[in-house]
């Protein structure tokens, strides 16, 4: 386990298990464990077996620790003895500073009782607007909010929302490792389950669940036949049998962040196919600056931070309803290979010169600092601004 004395350790609280989807949460604390200790606490895990705290380091250095709690107790006794776990983690890992890092206010009660040096709340997700949200996450959330020292959001929409509940709110959108995604743009054999799929290819990658806008894909792959729909992702919280079905839409199933820019390689389009709904309002997608750093067009609903700035500096097409969306679909694909093409490509190779996961991570990490030092000197941290550097322009 490496160690990092000088600097606090992070003790993570997530809802998200650490090897699902390579996404925001990944990006931030592998960036973090380069310089301190990072303890990533995954919910538990139930079933016949006493409680145990199990850690293992993975290649980016995070400690990622999966308790195992005994099955058969209600959920609040449950919480407390996976608090119990994270107390003995704190004591047998000498953690004497650290910082707080919360992903999920459900699971606010685990680290309640803990005396962190900061405690921060990255709200990346308006997660009481997902579908199966218990009733209690609001009332959790408050809670968090009353302890927390900083808050980092998804997205400006989410900013918007949080900055009214919070004294100290800093708006962090979606920021992109382009170098990753940029491998898109050189040749690549197809994957083999891509290989055999018609051009062209209109591709969505990322989870696809109660956000993905089933009935707008049933309707464009019933009008345009012609059109292969390459949809690459996890099936959560929707049962496959509410999927559409037909002979140009196919699902790859997900694939690693490091397979990626493969896949986007042999796409003519790629798609933001979100539905307009609760749990859409206040999403930043991470794929939209993936997308465009492969080099590849895009055309997407309305949302919120997607239509700024990436539709308002015309780098994305927004379009909702099956008939606009189709049209934007044929427009892209019709400028492909254009000098109009190239010009919009340009614009956006140079919108994404300003962004990437290493600056955001370096903003974030000095607001903590900022705070700590504040707290040291008896003041509670100012009134967040939109205004960051890196990402946060986004």
């Amino acid at each position: 386990m490496s160690t990092h004395p000088h600097s606090p350790a992070l003790l993570v609280l997530s809802h998200l298990r650490w090897d699902f989807v390579f996404q925001r949460p990944q990006h931030l604390l592998t960036r973090a464990a380069q310089s301190r200790r990072v303890y990533y606490i995954e919910e538990p895990i139930f079933g016949e077996h006493a409680d145990e705290l199990r850690c293992t380091q993975g290649p980016g250095g995070v400690t990622v620790c999966k308790p195992y709690i005994e099955v058969g107790h209600s959920a609040a006794e449950s919480q407390c003895r996976t608090a119990a776990l994270v107390q003995q983690l704190v004591q047998e890992q000498g953690l004497t500073e650290y910082d707080l890092w919360v992903y999920t206010p459900m699971e606010w009660p685990v680290v309640a009782g803990l005396s962190p040096r900061v405690t921060v709340y990255d709200c990346m997700d308006e997660l009481a607007n997902f579908r199966g949200a218990p009733p209690e996450l609001r009332e959790r959330e408050r809670q968090l909010f009353a302890q927390a020292d900083v808050v980092f959001t998804g997205g400006h929409r989410l900013f918007e929302a949080k900055r009214e509940q919070h004294p100290n709110v800093h708006p962090f959108p979606s920021s992109v490792e382009v170098s990753h995604f940029a491998q898109a743009r050189e040749h690549h054999l197809d994957p083999a389950d891509q290989a055999d799929i018609p051009h062209p290819r209109l591709g969505f990658f990322g989870v696809i669940d109660e956000r993905f806008d089933t009935s707008l894909m049933a309707e464009l792959a019933q009008r345009r036949p012609e059109w292969h729909f390459v949809l690459i992702g996890p099936v959560v919280k929707i049962d496959e049998s509410e999927l559409p079905r037909a002979a140009n839409l196919h699902y790859l199933g997900k694939k690693s962040y490091a397979e990626l820019p493969v896949y986007l390689s042999g796409w003519d389009l790629a798609l933001l196919p979100f539905a307009r709904n609760e749990a859409t309002e206040f999403i930043s997608p991470t794929k939209t600056p993936e997308y465009l750093a492969a080099g590849v067009p895009v055309v997407s609903t309305g949302i919120r931070d997607v239509v700024q700035p990436y539709g308002a500096q015309d780098l994305v097409r927004i379009a909702d309803g099956p008939d606009a969306f189709e049209a934007a679909c044929a427009a892209a694909l019709a400028e492909a290979q254009t000098p109009a093409a190239a010009v919009r490509q340009g614009h956006a190779d140079a919108f994404l010169s300003g962004l990437s996961w290493d600056q955001t991570w370096q903003d974030m990490a000095a607001l903590i600092e900022k705070d700590a030092l504040a707290k040291l000197s008896g003041q509670r941290g100012v009134q967040g601004s939109e205004v960051q550097s890196g990402a946060a322009d986004d």
